[in-house]
């Protein structure tokens, strides 16, 4: 299982989502999209543009994880240092690792990582 996680605003454009995932290293693999359930209704149309299926996940399930970057404004807002990098080792499980940082959109509204477990 491989799953690309979001950290967004809520003006970030499907663009900006877009390109914070090709930074990220793209879809190739990606078989979830996942993000704070509150934000999860802001990543759908990327959902319905790739055809994946988009995780929402609590701010409890993201505290704790492995992150590799730390955004103190989203340490005190969420208990994570990127919501991008710790949806997507909450939602990917058991095992999961990081394939690299979070990548950030050119205009800063969006964040995305992706984690997988190795087979």
């Amino acid at each position: 299982m491989s799953v690309a996680g979001f950290g967004f605003r809520s003006e970030t454009t499907l663009a900006a989502l877009q390109e914070a995932l090709s930074g990220a290293g793209g879809t190739d693999g990606v078989t979830h999209l996942a993000t704070l359930a509150t934000k999860a209704p802001g990543l759908a149309p990327l959902g319905l543009a790739l055809g994946l299926p988009v995780i929402g996940l609590s701010s409890e399930v993201l505290q704790g994880q492995p992150v590799l970057t730390r955004s103190d404004r989203v340490e005190a807002l969420h208990g994570t240092g990127s919501v991008a990098e710790a949806a997507a080792l909450a939602a990917a499980g058991h095992g999961a690792r990081l394939r690299g940082p979070r990548s950030v959109s050119s205009d800063g509204t969006a964040t995305a990582a992706i984690a997988e477990v190795a087979r």
